[in-house]
């Protein structure tokens, strides 16, 4: 049987022997517990459901059904890589749901940040039930737990975001292959599972995606706007060597409006705020000193290629005052 707690004699996992090894050890475990039974992941893209995934289809393969909910709320591009790797490169038993237009017009008008939380934690569940319910023979639940998790739910810090949450009919044995790893550790089992490195090395990302990244209430064009402005972000520090030494980094389009000239024409368009930062712990955060050049250049691309924008402005506020994200 797994354990359920982190050995306090444990090696940290550093090297691809003892990544290897976990692999491994897991493995025989997963194959011994679940036998010939079914499993159901909700499948983010995120590191940790995609560690886990790799694992589980290592061990049982079309025994595990994947399901990924596009809720509109991804960068650009992640839908597409999630299909590519697991449905057409490792095989998997993957159910992709486009739920845009669901999650969407749910959010449509509201501005509050916590009820936008609300409704698409709630509407992810909800979608991913009525999956779940279309499926036979699934007696166990697949998650990216990881030992911090465990141990910010045990000192009340935050809830413990993948416990719980199901409807009262759907009642599944866990699968928590990676929970007693930090994030670290998970990251180089996922490199040894073959994962790409973009993906095991991706930013983190707030649950609710891009919804937190576009304050007030949601409207498709401005979503838009974050999601194309964050791409010339992630694409631009990737290529002046800023990918993997900024711990994160987005864009931000807030709900208002300002006056600009384009193609020589009053331009009344939303601003982009780009923020990038540093911390060890995620409790407090700096902020990254971007090369002016580039900040000039950011500002020409995003201006010239992100329709309904005319400004770029730079958040140099530190955590604390600031969080890291926006809402």
């Amino acid at each position: 049987m797994a354990m359920d707690r982190r050995p306090d004699n444990m090696v940290r996992i550093t090297t691809p022997e003892l990544a290897d090894a976990f692999i491994e050890e897991q493995i025989a475990e997963l194959r011994n517990q679940i036998g010939d039974k079914k499993v159901l992941l909700a499948l983010s893209g995120g590191v940790d459901s995609s560690v886990v995934a790799a694992m589980l289809i290592k061990a049982i393969g079309q025994q595990l059904v994947c399901v990924h909910v596009n809720h509109g709320l991804l960068r650009k591009g992640e839908p597409e890589q999630v299909i590519e790797v697991f449905r057409n490169q490792m095989k998997a038993n993957l159910v992709y749901v486009d739920a845009t237009d669901r999650f969407l017009d749910k959010l449509a008008g509201v501005s509050d940040p916590e009820t936008k939380r609300m409704i698409i934690g709630g509407e992810f569940i909800e979608v991913f039930a009525e999956e779940a319910r279309k499926l036979d023979g699934i007696e166990f639940l697949a998650q990216g737990t990881i030992w911090p998790d465990i141990l910010e739910s045990e000192k009340g810090i935050k809830a413990h975001h993948n416990a719980g949450g199901l409807p009262e009919d759907m009642k599944f044995e866990l699968v928590e292959p990676v929970k007693i790893l930090f994030k670290d550790e998970v990251r180089i089992v996922g490199e040894r599972l073959g994962l790409p490195a973009n993906m095991v090395y991706r930013q983190p990302f707030p649950g609710p995606g891009l919804g937190v990244r576009c304050p007030g209430a949601i409207t498709r064009d401005r979503l838009e706007a974050v999601r194309e402005s964050d791409a010339i972000l992630r694409e631009e520090f990737a290529k002046n060597g800023l990918e993997g030494r900024v711990w994160q980094y987005f864009t931000v389009v807030p709900d208002f409006k300002s006056t600009g000239i384009k193609d020589e024409k009053r331009a009344f368009e939303w601003s982009v705020i780009i923020r990038a930062v540093n911390t060890t712990d995620a409790m407090t955060a700096e902020v990254e000193e971007i090369p002016f050049e580039l900040m000039k250049h950011l500002v020409k691309r995003i201006t010239s290629e992100v329709p309904g924008v005319n400004r770029v402005l730079y958040d140099f506020t530190p955590k604390p005052t600031g969080t890291i994200e926006f809402e």
